[in-house]
């Protein structure tokens, strides 16, 4: 899913209050179909990672990237509390984002991990406009989320356990050492192209230079969470999801079946698809067979697929 010139692009800035939303647009909002709106991971990463979805355009399907606040080319600010990083703040950029973009009446959402749980809450609150959800590598439960890293951690060496765990006690995660141990597990179940995508690679280190949302809300490192979402859950929201919802995650996933599992169970219309070559990051690491269960899926939605709803009024079947 490279970039192609073909492809109309547009990019600014909205106002959230006193702060601003970085977004990137790719394809015709006026085309007709509803744009799928892309929510990041972290939380404090940014949209880098995830510029391949913007192909999608090509399809005609138009995508909209943005940077959460405190992230990338959104407002950062540095000095603010945990009082301040709240699920609540993330859902009402979200919903500003759609309304000062003119696209809160026909939409889709595409949530990447802690994006999808972003993602899930805003579906479950049944958004008029809302036509779809996508949940990409996305735990349900941190709780559950957290018992799981135990267990991956166990699977690397006895000696990147006890570095990571030396530092975490001795809070000096921000040492080279401990990057390297965290490196391990990253190159096991975040990442399995080596070396990182760029898109990638940009994406971690802005979360790096600028942790402020990431260390509040999670910690230092995805298996090791100590923030303030240690013990956030969507699991009870998630019957109230109405738009049928496609869930995706990787064989070798951080997130795994055990952290998924509740959206497929729990959302009334959902299909659940494991690609089998992937971890956290299956538009990256199997892009062609990722790109093909998207566009099965976004045909569904909107009607272009023979068989649904949508298509079948259309030709008068």
């Amino acid at each position: 899913m490279a970039e192609t010139s073909r492809r109309p692009t547009a990019k600014g800035t909205v106002p959230f209050g006193e702060y601003r939303t970085w977004y990137r647009v790719s394809g015709d909002l006026a085309g007709g179909r509803p744009p799928l709106v892309v929510l990041h991971g972290g939380p404090g990463s940014t949209h880098d990672y995830l510029l391949p979805l913007s192909a999608l355009s090509d399809a005609g399907h138009p995508v909209i990237l943005y940077d959460q606040l405190g992230n990338g080319g959104s407002t950062h600010l540095p000095d603010k509390g945990a009082d301040f990083w709240t699920v609540q703040l993330f859902l009402d950029e979200l919903d500003n984002l759609l309304r000062r973009l003119g696209v809160d009446g026909n939409y889709l959402i595409f949530g990447h991990s802690w994006g999808g749980m972003l993602g899930a809450t805003h579906a479950a609150a049944r958004p008029p406009g809302l036509r779809g959800l996508v949940i990409a590598n996305s735990p349900a439960s941190m709780p559950t989320w957290r018992e799981e890293m135990v267990r991956l951690r166990a699977t690397l060496p006895p000696e990147v356990q006890e570095t990571l765990t030396r530092h975490e006690t001795a809070g000096t995660t921000a040492t080279r050492a401990y990057f390297d141990a965290m490196r391990v597990f990253f190159d096991r179940y975040v990442c399995l192209v080596d070396p990182w995508p760029r898109e990638y690679q940009a994406s971690f280190m802005e979360m790096h230079n600028n942790p402020t949302v990431y260390y509040t809300m999670n910690g230092p490192t995805e298996f090791h969470v100590v923030g303030t979402l240690r013990d956030w859950s969507v699991e009870k929201l998630l019957p109230s999801i109405e738009v049928p919802t496609l869930i995706i995650s990787g064989q070798h996933d951080e997130a795994t079946p055990e952290t998924v599992r509740p959206f497929d169970d729990l959302i009334p219309d959902s299909r659940w698809e494991i690609l089998e070559n992937s971890s956290h990051l299956p538009h990256l690491e199997e892009p062609d067979r990722f790109r093909d269960v998207l566009l099965a899926y976004l045909a569904t939605v909107d009607g272009t697929q023979p068989g649904t709803r949508a298509s079948d009024a259309a030709t008068g079947s």
